[in-house]
């Protein structure tokens, strides 16, 4: 008798249309827990959109998301949130002028008390606690935001996704504008998440970077899914032939 295994995140179908532009046709594609999926495809091919599309920016003119086999529809970003879903943009969203720790609970502070207090102890504690689980090379949750590297920022900003990600976490470009040493640290911070059994979308334009990270590929070429390609049992060629269509 054959087993099926509901996946934990399935893109049905996904279409996605901006007035008469047809910015995305039909993409199905799962990912799971422990998994790292990666989007790839010339500029325009469409990843970013389907990206944002999952978290919640932008809403499918047909097709569906599931969860765990639960079809899902989002009007936002915050009620992709709502369902576990996290992502991380080349913008980071961070607040420069507060420190770590306020960056991490962004929206989501912990309080306490009858006056409900904004508790910056605990969320200092916790901050920390994750820095070092993920190996994220910040001395201080009480640092600030425009202090720090641009791989740490990336850092902390991945590191809060993985704090709410309860079932996916989005990254589109997450190196982009980094240096080669900042750039081997996120990657490992990546695997890390992984390890830990996230479920990982990534976009990546460094085709080294995604055959280094993936486990899976999924091919775009002009808003059209061309592929898919097991990372272990493809090659670099191979992908750039169906990224450029020849083959």
């Amino acid at each position: 008798m054959a087993v099926t295994t509901t996946p934990l995140v399935r893109i049905e179908r996904l279409r996605k249309e901006f007035r008469a532009v047809v910015a995305v046709e039909e993409v199905t594609l799962d990912v799971n827990r422990g998994e790292i999926v990666a989007l790839v495809g010339d500029n325009g091919a469409g990843k970013s959109t389907v990206v944002k599309c999952i978290a919640g920016v932008y809403p499918l003119t047909s097709g569906q998301i599931l969860l765990e086999g639960r079809p899902v529809r989002f009007s936002s970003p915050l009620e992709a949130r709502s369902q576990g879903i996290e992502a991380v943009f080349q913008e980071l969203a961070l607040a420069g002028a507060q420190p770590v720790y306020m960056n991490m609970f962004l929206g989501r502070e912990l309080v306490k008390g009858p006056l409900r207090r904004l508790d910056r102890e605990a969320m200092a504690v916790e901050t920390q606690t994750l820095l070092e689980e993920l190996d994220v090379p910040i001395d201080s949750p009480q640092k600030r935001i425009r202090d720090l590297s641009g791989g740490q920022r990336q850092g902390v900003a991945i590191a809060r996704a993985v704090r709410w990600a309860q079932l996916l976490l989005l990254m589109d470009e997450p190196t982009a504008a980094l240096g080669i040493a900042e750039t081997r640290r996120v990657e490992q911070l990546i695997r890390r998440m992984r390890d830990r059994g996230s479920a990982i979308l990534i976009v990546s334009h460094s085709l080294d970077q995604v055959l280094r990270l993936a486990d899976r590929i999924c091919i775009l070429r002009r808003g059209k899914q061309v592929g898919i390609r097991r990372t272990s049992e493809t090659t670099g060629d191979e992908i750039v032939a169906m990224i450029t269509g020849l083959r």
